[in-house]
Protein backbone atom coordinates (compact mmCIF):
# COMPACT_ATOMS: atom_id res chain seq x y z
CA UNK A 1 0.00 0.00 0.00
CA UNK A 2 2.85 1.99 0.95
CA UNK A 3 4.69 1.47 -1.98
CA UNK A 4 1.73 2.51 -4.55
CA UNK A 5 0.99 5.52 -2.87
CA UNK A 6 4.30 6.71 -2.88
CA UNK A 7 4.52 5.77 -6.54
CA UNK A 8 1.11 7.79 -7.45
CA UNK A 9 2.98 10.59 -5.59
CA UNK A 10 6.51 10.63 -7.56
CA UNK A 11 4.90 9.79 -10.60
CA UNK A 12 3.82 13.83 -11.47
CA UNK A 13 7.19 14.85 -9.74
CA UNK A 14 8.56 13.01 -12.28
CA UNK A 15 6.78 14.18 -14.59
CA UNK A 16 7.67 17.90 -13.55
CA UNK A 17 10.99 17.01 -13.48
CA UNK A 18 10.84 15.87 -16.87
CA UNK A 19 9.44 18.69 -18.28
CA UNK A 20 12.26 21.13 -16.05
CA UNK A 21 14.88 19.12 -17.75
CA UNK A 22 13.35 19.90 -21.50
CA UNK A 23 12.66 23.67 -20.59
CA UNK A 24 16.84 23.93 -18.81
CA UNK A 25 18.18 22.12 -22.12
CA UNK A 26 16.40 24.37 -24.16
CA UNK A 27 17.41 27.04 -22.72
CA UNK A 28 21.01 26.05 -22.51
CA UNK A 29 21.06 24.95 -26.20
CA UNK A 30 19.20 28.71 -26.91
CA UNK A 31 22.05 30.69 -25.23
CA UNK A 32 25.01 28.74 -27.09
CA UNK A 33 23.20 29.44 -30.49
CA UNK A 34 23.55 32.75 -29.23
CA UNK A 35 26.84 32.44 -27.88
CA UNK A 36 27.98 30.74 -31.05
CA UNK A 37 25.86 32.31 -33.77
CA UNK A 38 24.62 35.16 -32.77
CA UNK A 39 27.58 36.85 -30.78
CA UNK A 40 28.26 38.78 -34.05
CA UNK A 41 24.42 40.50 -34.49
CA UNK A 42 24.71 41.30 -30.84
CA UNK A 43 27.99 43.04 -30.60
CA UNK A 44 27.01 44.80 -34.17
CA UNK A 45 24.19 46.59 -32.56
CA UNK A 46 24.58 50.27 -31.82
CA UNK A 47 22.40 49.61 -28.71
CA UNK A 48 25.00 47.62 -27.48
CA UNK A 49 27.57 49.84 -25.97
CA UNK A 50 29.92 47.65 -25.03
CA UNK A 51 32.53 46.53 -28.20
CA UNK A 52 32.05 50.23 -28.80
CA UNK A 53 33.89 51.08 -25.37
CA UNK A 54 36.01 48.09 -25.91
CA UNK A 55 37.53 49.50 -28.92
CA UNK A 56 38.23 52.77 -27.72
CA UNK A 57 39.92 51.08 -24.40
CA UNK A 58 43.49 51.24 -25.61
CA UNK A 59 45.31 53.33 -28.49
CA UNK A 60 44.98 51.93 -32.03
CA UNK A 61 48.49 51.75 -33.94
CA UNK A 62 49.73 54.87 -36.17
CA UNK A 63 49.12 55.90 -39.46
CA UNK A 64 52.61 57.01 -41.17
CA UNK A 65 53.84 58.18 -44.47
CA UNK A 66 56.65 56.59 -45.95
CA UNK A 67 58.81 59.53 -44.98
CA UNK A 68 57.75 58.55 -41.10
CA UNK A 69 55.11 61.68 -40.45
CA UNK A 70 52.17 60.33 -38.77
CA UNK A 71 49.06 61.11 -40.04
CA UNK A 72 46.68 59.29 -37.92
CA UNK A 73 47.14 58.61 -34.32
CA UNK A 74 45.41 57.88 -31.05
CA UNK A 75 44.71 60.54 -28.47
CA UNK A 76 43.78 60.16 -25.16
CA UNK A 77 40.07 61.62 -24.22
CA UNK A 78 40.77 62.32 -20.76
CA UNK A 79 37.36 60.88 -19.29
CA UNK A 80 35.46 57.92 -19.91
CA UNK A 81 33.78 55.35 -21.14
CA UNK A 82 35.93 56.22 -24.22
CA UNK A 83 39.52 56.57 -23.17
CA UNK A 84 40.97 57.20 -26.87
CA UNK A 85 39.83 58.85 -29.41
CA UNK A 86 41.68 59.02 -33.72
CA UNK A 87 43.11 62.34 -34.65
CA UNK A 88 43.74 63.24 -38.00
CA UNK A 89 47.31 65.02 -39.24
CA UNK A 90 46.07 67.18 -42.46
CA UNK A 91 42.93 65.41 -42.63
CA UNK A 92 41.48 66.78 -45.47
CA UNK A 93 45.14 66.02 -47.21
CA UNK A 94 45.17 62.40 -46.62
CA UNK A 95 41.16 61.58 -46.21
CA UNK A 96 41.35 59.48 -49.43
CA UNK A 97 44.41 57.58 -47.73
CA UNK A 98 43.16 57.21 -44.32
CA UNK A 99 39.92 57.36 -44.47
CA UNK A 100 38.10 57.96 -40.74
CA UNK A 101 37.52 55.61 -37.81
CA UNK A 102 33.93 56.44 -35.65
CA UNK A 103 31.83 54.72 -33.25
CA UNK A 104 30.13 53.02 -36.08
CA UNK A 105 32.09 52.57 -39.04
CA UNK A 106 35.91 53.04 -40.34
CA UNK A 107 36.56 53.62 -43.83
CA UNK A 108 40.04 53.56 -46.06
CA UNK A 109 43.44 52.00 -44.06
CA UNK A 110 41.89 52.39 -41.18
CA UNK A 111 39.26 49.84 -42.54
CA UNK A 112 41.55 47.23 -44.55
CA UNK A 113 44.14 47.32 -42.00
CA UNK A 114 41.87 47.36 -39.19
CA UNK A 115 43.37 44.05 -37.54
CA UNK A 116 46.59 45.30 -37.21
CA UNK A 117 45.94 48.68 -35.70
CA UNK A 118 43.46 47.22 -33.65
CA UNK A 119 45.93 44.27 -32.74
CA UNK A 120 43.24 41.84 -33.28
CA UNK A 121 45.08 40.56 -35.81
CA UNK A 122 46.73 36.74 -34.74
CA UNK A 123 50.31 37.52 -35.81
CA UNK A 124 50.04 41.05 -33.79
CA UNK A 125 48.15 39.75 -31.12
CA UNK A 126 50.29 36.69 -30.55
CA UNK A 127 53.61 38.71 -30.78
CA UNK A 128 52.04 41.97 -28.69
CA UNK A 129 50.96 39.01 -25.61
CA UNK A 130 54.38 37.24 -25.79
CA UNK A 131 56.56 40.39 -25.71
CA UNK A 132 54.18 42.66 -23.42
CA UNK A 133 51.40 40.55 -22.17
CA UNK A 134 49.01 43.16 -23.45
CA UNK A 135 47.74 43.47 -26.67
CA UNK A 136 48.66 46.53 -28.19
CA UNK A 137 47.92 47.94 -31.61
CA UNK A 138 50.84 48.02 -34.53
CA UNK A 139 51.81 51.26 -36.67
CA UNK A 140 51.27 50.65 -40.69
CA UNK A 141 53.38 52.85 -42.50
CA UNK A 142 52.24 54.04 -46.20
CA UNK A 143 53.99 54.12 -49.82
CA UNK A 144 52.75 57.72 -49.48
CA UNK A 145 55.76 60.45 -50.12
CA UNK A 146 54.96 63.53 -47.91
CA UNK A 147 55.94 66.09 -50.66
CA UNK A 148 53.91 64.24 -53.59
CA UNK A 149 50.57 63.80 -51.91
CA UNK A 150 50.70 67.25 -50.82
CA UNK A 151 51.61 68.63 -54.76
CA UNK A 152 48.82 66.22 -55.98
CA UNK A 153 46.18 67.32 -53.26
CA UNK A 154 47.32 71.50 -53.64
CA UNK A 155 47.27 71.17 -57.24
CA UNK A 156 43.45 69.74 -57.46
CA UNK A 157 42.64 72.51 -54.85
CA UNK A 158 43.68 75.16 -56.90
CA UNK A 159 41.37 74.04 -59.53
CA UNK A 160 38.69 73.84 -57.50
CA UNK A 161 37.42 71.36 -59.32
CA UNK A 162 36.38 67.87 -58.73
CA UNK A 163 39.04 65.41 -59.77
CA UNK A 164 42.21 63.30 -58.60
CA UNK A 165 45.59 62.51 -58.93
CA UNK A 166 47.55 59.12 -58.70
CA UNK A 167 51.27 58.78 -58.75
CA UNK A 168 52.77 55.43 -58.91
CA UNK A 169 56.27 53.74 -58.86
CA UNK A 170 56.75 52.11 -62.00
CA UNK A 171 59.48 49.67 -60.95
CA UNK A 172 57.69 48.73 -57.68
CA UNK A 173 54.00 49.30 -58.06
CA UNK A 174 54.17 51.77 -54.79
CA UNK A 175 51.61 54.54 -54.63
CA UNK A 176 53.44 57.56 -53.91
CA UNK A 177 50.81 59.85 -54.34
CA UNK A 178 46.49 59.48 -54.14
CA UNK A 179 44.32 62.55 -54.02
CA UNK A 180 40.96 63.51 -54.37
CA UNK A 181 38.93 66.48 -54.49
CA UNK A 182 36.30 67.62 -53.12
CA UNK A 183 37.29 65.87 -49.58
CA UNK A 184 36.76 66.33 -46.11
CA UNK A 185 38.12 66.32 -42.28
CA UNK A 186 38.23 63.09 -40.65
CA UNK A 187 38.67 64.76 -37.26
CA UNK A 188 34.92 65.79 -37.65
CA UNK A 189 33.99 62.09 -37.46
CA UNK A 190 35.95 61.38 -34.65
CA UNK A 191 33.28 62.47 -32.09
CA UNK A 192 31.77 60.21 -29.46
CA UNK A 193 28.64 62.68 -29.23
CA UNK A 194 25.86 60.35 -31.15
CA UNK A 195 23.78 63.08 -32.26
CA UNK A 196 26.39 65.16 -33.80
CA UNK A 197 28.00 62.13 -35.40
CA UNK A 198 24.67 61.38 -36.79
CA UNK A 199 24.19 65.17 -38.22
CA UNK A 200 28.10 65.66 -39.79
CA UNK A 201 27.23 62.17 -41.51
CA UNK A 202 24.09 63.04 -43.12
CA UNK A 203 25.50 66.63 -44.04
CA UNK A 204 28.39 65.20 -45.67
CA UNK A 205 26.06 62.04 -47.22
CA UNK A 206 24.05 64.81 -48.90
CA UNK A 207 26.95 67.19 -50.29
CA UNK A 208 26.67 67.30 -54.00
CA UNK A 209 30.10 67.78 -54.22
CA UNK A 210 30.77 64.25 -52.99
CA UNK A 211 33.74 64.39 -50.87
CA UNK A 212 33.16 61.33 -48.75
CA UNK A 213 33.74 60.06 -52.55
CA UNK A 214 37.39 58.04 -53.28
CA UNK A 215 37.62 59.45 -56.86
CA UNK A 216 40.51 58.28 -57.53
CA UNK A 217 39.27 54.80 -56.40
CA UNK A 218 35.74 54.70 -56.89
CA UNK A 219 34.53 56.89 -59.83
CA UNK A 220 34.82 55.90 -63.58
CA UNK A 221 35.88 58.44 -66.07
CA UNK A 222 35.76 58.19 -69.98
CA UNK A 223 39.36 57.64 -71.04
CA UNK A 224 39.34 59.91 -73.60
CA UNK A 225 42.65 59.77 -75.69
CA UNK A 226 44.73 58.08 -72.85
CA UNK A 227 43.13 54.93 -74.35
CA UNK A 228 45.05 56.18 -77.64
CA UNK A 229 48.50 54.54 -75.88
CA UNK A 230 45.83 51.19 -75.71
CA UNK A 231 45.33 51.65 -79.38
CA UNK A 232 48.36 52.20 -80.13
CA UNK A 233 50.39 49.46 -77.82
CA UNK A 234 47.46 46.67 -79.98
CA UNK A 235 48.40 48.07 -83.17
CA UNK A 236 52.29 47.84 -82.52
CA UNK A 237 51.71 44.34 -81.32
CA UNK A 238 49.64 42.88 -83.94
CA UNK A 239 52.87 43.43 -86.07
CA UNK A 240 50.98 45.60 -88.60
CA UNK A 241 52.48 48.86 -87.68
CA UNK A 242 55.62 50.03 -86.47
CA UNK A 243 55.98 53.59 -85.41
CA UNK A 244 56.61 55.20 -88.78
CA UNK A 245 54.28 52.82 -90.17
CA UNK A 246 51.73 55.46 -92.85
CA UNK A 247 47.98 55.55 -91.29
CA UNK A 248 44.99 57.10 -93.05
CA UNK A 249 43.85 60.02 -91.23
CA UNK A 250 41.22 61.82 -92.88
CA UNK A 251 39.69 65.36 -91.94
CA UNK A 252 36.37 63.55 -91.65
CA UNK A 253 35.73 60.26 -91.01
CA UNK A 254 32.23 58.55 -91.76
CA UNK A 255 31.76 56.43 -88.94
CA UNK A 256 30.50 52.70 -90.34
CA UNK A 257 26.70 52.09 -90.73
CA UNK A 258 26.04 55.62 -88.87
CA UNK A 259 25.53 59.67 -90.49
CA UNK A 260 27.93 60.87 -87.58
CA UNK A 261 30.86 62.08 -89.01
CA UNK A 262 34.09 61.98 -86.77
CA UNK A 263 36.95 64.81 -86.59
CA UNK A 264 39.60 66.08 -84.87
CA UNK A 265 40.38 68.40 -82.31
CA UNK A 266 39.65 71.65 -83.89
CA UNK A 267 38.20 70.28 -86.82
CA UNK A 268 41.85 70.18 -88.60
CA UNK A 269 43.65 67.53 -90.27
CA UNK A 270 46.98 65.59 -89.09
CA UNK A 271 49.84 64.76 -91.53
CA UNK A 272 48.08 65.91 -94.79
CA UNK A 273 46.01 62.63 -94.30
CA UNK A 274 48.55 60.13 -94.70
CA UNK A 275 50.37 60.55 -91.38
CA UNK A 276 52.78 57.81 -89.25
CA UNK A 277 51.75 56.22 -86.35
CA UNK A 278 54.16 58.21 -84.17
CA UNK A 279 52.65 61.45 -85.69
CA UNK A 280 49.16 60.36 -85.13
CA UNK A 281 49.92 59.64 -81.57
CA UNK A 282 51.53 62.98 -81.29
CA UNK A 283 49.01 65.00 -82.46
CA UNK A 284 45.99 62.85 -80.94
CA UNK A 285 44.57 62.47 -84.25
CA UNK A 286 40.54 60.71 -83.73
CA UNK A 287 40.28 59.37 -87.44
CA UNK A 288 43.52 57.96 -87.29
CA UNK A 289 43.20 56.07 -84.25
CA UNK A 290 39.44 55.32 -85.37
CA UNK A 291 41.01 53.70 -88.20
CA UNK A 292 43.33 51.68 -86.59
CA UNK A 293 40.58 50.47 -84.02
CA UNK A 294 38.48 49.83 -87.47
CA UNK A 295 41.20 47.53 -88.96
CA UNK A 296 42.11 46.65 -85.44
CA UNK A 297 38.92 44.54 -84.94
CA UNK A 298 37.30 45.03 -80.85
CA UNK A 299 38.81 41.46 -80.28
CA UNK A 300 42.22 42.55 -80.26
CA UNK A 301 42.05 46.05 -78.80
CA UNK A 302 40.17 44.44 -76.03
CA UNK A 303 42.80 41.69 -75.73
CA UNK A 304 44.94 44.84 -75.00
CA UNK A 305 42.67 46.72 -72.52
CA UNK A 306 42.57 43.71 -70.71
CA UNK A 307 46.49 43.05 -70.94
CA UNK A 308 46.95 46.30 -69.11
CA UNK A 309 43.95 45.78 -66.46
CA UNK A 310 40.53 46.28 -68.05
CA UNK A 311 37.65 43.82 -67.13
CA UNK A 312 39.82 42.30 -64.37
CA UNK A 313 38.22 41.77 -60.73
CA UNK A 314 38.05 44.36 -58.75
CA UNK A 315 41.71 45.34 -56.94
CA UNK A 316 42.48 45.64 -53.69
CA UNK A 317 45.54 48.38 -53.12
CA UNK A 318 44.36 47.41 -50.19
CA UNK A 319 41.63 50.09 -50.83
CA UNK A 320 38.90 48.65 -52.94
CA UNK A 321 39.27 49.88 -56.44
CA UNK A 322 36.53 49.77 -59.02
CA UNK A 323 37.63 47.42 -62.11
CA UNK A 324 37.83 49.58 -65.20
CA UNK A 325 36.05 48.27 -68.73
CA UNK A 326 36.14 47.90 -72.10
CA UNK A 327 32.64 47.01 -73.71
CA UNK A 328 31.62 43.46 -75.43
CA UNK A 329 29.30 43.04 -78.46
CA UNK A 330 30.07 46.49 -80.47
CA UNK A 331 29.55 47.35 -84.30
CA UNK A 332 32.10 48.39 -85.91
CA UNK A 333 31.47 52.12 -85.51
CA UNK A 334 31.13 51.64 -81.86
CA UNK A 335 34.61 50.11 -82.00
CA UNK A 336 35.95 52.95 -84.21
CA UNK A 337 35.11 55.50 -81.11
CA UNK A 338 36.23 52.72 -77.97
CA UNK A 339 39.45 53.08 -80.04
CA UNK A 340 39.72 56.99 -78.78
CA UNK A 341 38.27 56.36 -75.39
CA UNK A 342 34.66 57.25 -76.47
CA UNK A 343 31.50 55.23 -76.38
CA UNK A 344 31.02 52.68 -73.06
CA UNK A 345 35.15 52.39 -71.85
CA UNK A 346 35.55 53.94 -68.28
CA UNK A 347 38.38 53.84 -66.43
CA UNK A 348 39.42 54.84 -62.40
CA UNK A 349 42.44 57.49 -62.25
CA UNK A 350 44.28 54.62 -60.70
CA UNK A 351 44.53 52.75 -63.87
CA UNK A 352 44.90 56.44 -65.94
CA UNK A 353 48.28 55.94 -63.77
CA UNK A 354 48.70 52.22 -64.79
CA UNK A 355 48.85 52.86 -68.34
CA UNK A 356 52.11 54.83 -67.67
CA UNK A 357 54.06 52.76 -65.42
CA UNK A 358 53.00 49.41 -67.55
CA UNK A 359 55.13 50.94 -70.46
CA UNK A 360 57.51 52.50 -68.22
CA UNK A 361 58.58 49.70 -66.93
CA UNK A 362 59.05 47.50 -69.89
CA UNK A 363 55.72 46.65 -70.51
CA UNK A 364 55.59 44.69 -66.84
CA UNK A 365 52.71 46.19 -64.74
CA UNK A 366 53.39 45.94 -60.93
CA UNK A 367 50.68 45.60 -58.41
CA UNK A 368 49.55 48.68 -57.08
CA UNK A 369 49.83 48.95 -53.24
CA UNK A 370 49.75 51.42 -50.16
CA UNK A 371 51.13 49.11 -47.23
CA UNK A 372 54.98 49.32 -47.07
CA UNK A 373 54.90 47.91 -43.56
CA UNK A 374 54.07 47.09 -40.41
CA UNK A 375 55.21 47.67 -37.56
CA UNK A 376 55.24 46.48 -33.38
CA UNK A 377 55.27 49.82 -31.21
CA UNK A 378 58.83 48.65 -30.24
CA UNK A 379 59.73 48.55 -33.99
CA UNK A 380 60.01 44.78 -34.75
CA UNK A 381 58.44 44.49 -38.39
CA UNK A 382 55.31 42.68 -38.57
CA UNK A 383 54.65 42.44 -42.51
CA UNK A 384 56.58 43.72 -44.86
CA UNK A 385 55.94 44.53 -49.19
CA UNK A 386 56.95 42.30 -51.75
CA UNK A 387 56.50 43.92 -54.88
CA UNK A 388 54.70 41.88 -57.37
CA UNK A 389 54.22 41.51 -61.00
CA UNK A 390 50.02 42.46 -61.66
CA UNK A 391 50.24 41.31 -65.31
CA UNK A 392 52.69 41.93 -68.43
CA UNK A 393 50.72 44.66 -70.78
CA UNK A 394 53.29 44.62 -73.39
CA UNK A 395 56.35 43.48 -74.56
CA UNK A 396 59.79 45.06 -74.42
CA UNK A 397 59.72 46.04 -77.87
CA UNK A 398 56.18 47.63 -77.75
CA UNK A 399 56.80 49.16 -74.73
CA UNK A 400 60.47 51.05 -75.82
CA UNK A 401 58.24 52.16 -79.11
CA UNK A 402 55.64 53.66 -76.71
CA UNK A 403 58.43 55.30 -74.75
CA UNK A 404 59.86 56.69 -77.63
CA UNK A 405 56.22 57.66 -78.40
CA UNK A 406 55.68 59.38 -75.59
CA UNK A 407 58.51 61.31 -74.84
CA UNK A 408 58.08 63.02 -78.00
CA UNK A 409 54.03 64.28 -77.31
CA UNK A 410 53.12 67.49 -77.45
CA UNK A 411 53.09 67.93 -73.50
CA UNK A 412 56.52 66.19 -73.05
CA UNK A 413 59.51 67.99 -72.20
CA UNK A 414 61.07 69.45 -69.53
CA UNK A 415 59.25 69.24 -66.48
CA UNK A 416 59.51 73.00 -64.97
CA UNK A 417 62.88 73.56 -62.89
CA UNK A 418 63.45 69.85 -62.63
CA UNK A 419 65.54 68.93 -65.74
CA UNK A 420 63.71 65.67 -66.87
CA UNK A 421 62.29 64.45 -69.47
CA UNK A 422 58.12 64.01 -68.75
CA UNK A 423 56.74 62.17 -71.36
CA UNK A 424 52.86 62.34 -70.85
CA UNK A 425 49.54 62.32 -73.58
CA UNK A 426 46.58 63.84 -72.87
CA UNK A 427 43.20 63.23 -73.30
CA UNK A 428 40.38 65.20 -74.58
CA UNK A 429 41.07 68.83 -73.95
CA UNK A 430 37.37 69.33 -72.66
CA UNK A 431 35.17 71.98 -74.34
CA UNK A 432 33.65 74.91 -72.73
CA UNK A 433 30.12 73.93 -72.75
CA UNK A 434 30.35 70.16 -72.76
CA UNK A 435 30.87 67.44 -70.77
CA UNK A 436 34.52 66.29 -71.17
CA UNK A 437 36.57 65.37 -68.77
CA UNK A 438 40.11 66.34 -68.73
CA UNK A 439 42.53 63.12 -68.40
CA UNK A 440 46.10 62.87 -68.60
CA UNK A 441 48.91 59.60 -67.68
CA UNK A 442 52.37 60.49 -67.72
CA UNK A 443 55.84 59.10 -66.37
CA UNK A 444 59.33 60.59 -65.60
CA UNK A 445 62.30 61.04 -66.30
CA UNK A 446 62.29 58.73 -70.06
CA UNK A 447 65.29 57.34 -69.75
CA UNK A 448 64.98 55.45 -66.16
CA UNK A 449 61.40 56.49 -65.05
CA UNK A 450 60.66 56.65 -61.48
CA UNK A 451 56.84 58.27 -61.56
CA UNK A 452 53.91 57.05 -63.81
CA UNK A 453 50.99 60.04 -62.75
CA UNK A 454 47.32 59.83 -64.19
CA UNK A 455 45.27 62.96 -63.14
CA UNK A 456 41.55 63.54 -63.65
CA UNK A 457 39.40 66.82 -64.04
CA UNK A 458 35.96 66.36 -64.51
CA UNK A 459 34.28 69.27 -66.74
CA UNK A 460 37.46 71.75 -66.58
CA UNK A 461 36.56 73.76 -69.54
CA UNK A 462 38.39 75.90 -70.43
CA UNK A 463 40.39 75.06 -67.38
CA UNK A 464 41.45 72.08 -69.35
CA UNK A 465 45.34 72.70 -69.10
CA UNK A 466 45.54 72.96 -65.58
CA UNK A 467 46.03 68.50 -65.53
CA UNK A 468 49.30 69.40 -67.28
CA UNK A 469 50.29 71.94 -64.44
CA UNK A 470 49.38 68.94 -61.81
CA UNK A 471 51.73 66.42 -63.35
CA UNK A 472 54.51 68.23 -63.69
CA UNK A 473 54.38 69.69 -60.27
CA UNK A 474 53.77 65.83 -59.15
CA UNK A 475 56.42 64.57 -61.34
CA UNK A 476 58.91 67.99 -59.56
CA UNK A 477 57.65 66.37 -56.20
CA UNK A 478 58.51 63.26 -57.15
CA UNK A 479 62.46 63.98 -58.36
CA UNK A 480 63.08 65.91 -55.34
Amino acid sequence: MAGSRAERINEPLRRVARCCSAMLFLVLAHITLIQAFGSRVLNSDRRNERPLIARFDHPRGDILTYDGTPIATSRPTGAGPYLYRRSYRDGELYAAVTGHMSLYRSTGIEQARDGVLSGEDAKVKVRSLVRDGVVEGADVRLTIRDRVQRAAYEGLKATGLPGAVVAIDPATGAILALATYPTYDPNALTTFDPARLSETARRLGEDPSHPLLNRALNRLYPPGSTFKLVTAAAALASGEYTPYALVDAPVRLRLPGTSTVLENAGGGGCGEARPTLTYAFQVSCNTAFANIGLQLGQDLLRDQAEAFGFNAPSLSVPLAADASRYPLGMDRSQTALSAIGHHDSRVTPLMVAMLSAAVANDGVLMRPYLVEEVRLPDGSVVDRAAPAVYRRAVSPAVAKDLVAMMTMAPHAGASRGSGVGAPGFPASKAVPGTDDHAVITAFAPANAPEVAVGVVLEHPGSRADAVTTIVQDVIEAAME
